[in-house]
């Protein structure tokens, strides 16, 4: 009786290898992707909850709130690019800039894989105290590691309500540039 090694020949498992490969080939960038439009829906739902929670509170307290560009949560940046983060706040005085005695309403860090940018002359949103938006519509135009021709705009009116848009080339430039 002969004693049979028992395992695998070096052609089996090198076809072995070989179809593990052509399947992580396929499935490395299908969930990398999935990966960053998982990213770029966080941001689309944490802007959404900040516009939200400013209109709310600018109705609820019957005062001015102001939502800005903030890379460390505590000071409005200057610019159009929310992708550090962003801050909202019951703006007291009205400036527009956050003092040390003015409530933080809501804060989101940075962004992770994407790229939030408003429309030229509108690094501010303002809400006042009926809840709606003061000043013109403001644009965001928001952009994961996918590129443009996945990029979502999305469109604030004065009256608070918010809609999909049409993309500018220009914004989608900026907002799409890692």
């Amino acid at each position: 009786m002969k004693n049979r090694m028992k395992g695998f020949t070096l052609i089996e498992l090198g076809v072995t290898l070989a179809v593990i490969g052509v399947i992580a080939g396929f499935a490395v960038p299908s969930l990398q992707n999935g990966i960053y439009a998982g990213h770029g829906n966080a941001a689309r739902s944490a802007l959404l909850a900040s516009l939200m929670t400013s209109s709310h509170k600018a109705a609820l307290h019957g005062a001015r709130t102001t939502l800005c560009p903030s890379a460390d949560g505590t000071y409005c940046l200057s610019g159009f690019d929310w992708s550090h983060g962003w801050i909202g706040f019951i703006d007291q005085n009205g400036n527009r800039e956050r003092e040390p005695d003015e409530s933080v309403i809501s804060r989101h860090d940075s962004l992770q894989n994407a790229r939030l940018i408003s429309s030229s002359g509108r690094s501010r949103i303002v809400f006042q105290g009926n809840g709606g938006n003061a000043g013109s519509n403001v644009t965001f135009t928001l952009c994961d590691r996918r590129g443009a021709e996945k990029a979502q705009t999305l469109v604030l009116s004065n009256t608070g309500n918010l809609r999909k848009g049409a993309p500018d080339p220009a914004q989608l430039a900026l907002a799409c540039a890692f």
